[in-house]
């Protein structure tokens, strides 16, 4: 097997920080949802109580204050496809990861739409209720088809 090259490495690094990032966004979100904390402090107490070591702090700074800004418009977009289940129905897990992709979908074009999708899937398989995934994967598909139609068509 032959050795990756250094931007190999350097790009698998900084997935792997993204996805820390991800998780402690969805984390800190989950916290927003029950305590209705601010990012910034939501990010000190991290910080102090979190091994936040290899991850993309700038990145988890700006899902967590990006999504707590825009809250609204995300809903906003989220909810024409939610056809089974409102968002308000959604357990506070789910909403944040469905929250995190949409964000990456509407201002991260740096994020192939991909990537966000399938991270939000994976995460609601570890840490949503059961089947989650498959909410998440059906509503970010087709929210995806909307908010980067190019991509998705040249996917295709």
């Amino acid at each position: 097997m032959a050795k990756p090259s250094p931007d190999q490495m350097k790009r698998r690094a900084l997935a792997s920080e993204r996805h820390k990032a991800r998780h402690f966004a969805m984390q800190g979100l989950y916290q927003w949802h029950l305590t209705g904390a601010q990012a910034n402090e939501i990010a000190a107490q991290f910080r102090v109580d979190f091994n936040m070591k290899g991850t993309d702090l700038d990145y988890f700074m700006e899902l967590l204050s990006g999504v707590q800004r825009t809250s609204q418009a995300l809903d906003t977009l989220l909810s024409p496809y939610s056809d089974d289940r409102t968002l308000e129905e959604c357990d506070p897990i789910t909403h944040a990861l469905l929250r995190i992709s949409v964000y990456e979908l509407k201002n991260r074009i740096d994020v192939p739409y991909k990537v966000s999708i399938n991270e939000a899937v994976n995460l609601a398989k570890k840490f949503g209720p059961e089947d989650s995934h498959k909410f998440v994967n059906g509503l970010l598909d087709k929210v995806a088809t909307e908010v980067r139609a190019l991509e998705v068509a040249a996917q295709q």
